[in-house]
């Protein structure tokens, strides 16, 4: 057994928070209703599983955009941490400052500042699509939503 648990399931709905990103801009979860949202979870900015991780997403990031997902990388690591890893691997998407790891703990993927890699899915509607440990592909994700390319004729 996990010390974090299992991630929340599919279907339950996605706990609110209010988050600074890697600009000092603020995101509130419950102001992007209507919206699908991808929350990423991760451990570290700029280690080499985190970085390939992101780095996939960063390539997919216009076709989530296209399916409607915004997306937001998670973890502990302060502003000036964020803003160099998004600068390095040339980012498009918001870094949010979970200090504490509180917002990691709501969503069972953090303890302290220990965070436990975890993709989420979150609805228009505020609940749960998707929710998986490790470092599901951006094609898994899709085709988990129902929105994966169809296949070269």
């Amino acid at each position: 057994m996990s010390i974090f648990g299992a991630p929340l399931p599919v279907g339950s709905p996605a706990p609110d928070f209010t988050l600074k990103d890697h600009q000092g801009q603020e995101v509130r979860l419950s102001s992007l209703r209507g919206q699908r949202v991808m929350l990423v979870f991760y451990p570290g900015d700029d280690t080499p599983t985190c970085s390939l991780q992101l780095s996939e997403l960063r390539d997919v990031q216009g076709e989530l955009a296209a399916h409607g997902i915004l997306m937001f990388g998670v973890n502990p690591a302060g502003e000036v941490s964020h803003q160099k890893f998004v600068q390095k691997f040339c980012l498009p998407f918001p870094l949010l400052v979970d200090r504490g790891g509180r917002i990691a703990k709501l969503y069972n993927c953090g303890l302290w500042l220990l965070v436990r890699r975890t993709v989420y899915v979150i609805g228009a509607d505020g609940r749960i699509e998707f929710a998986e440990r490790g470092k599901p592909t951006p094609e898994c994700i899709l085709e988990a939503l129902g929105a994966a390319k169809p296949p070269a004729a």
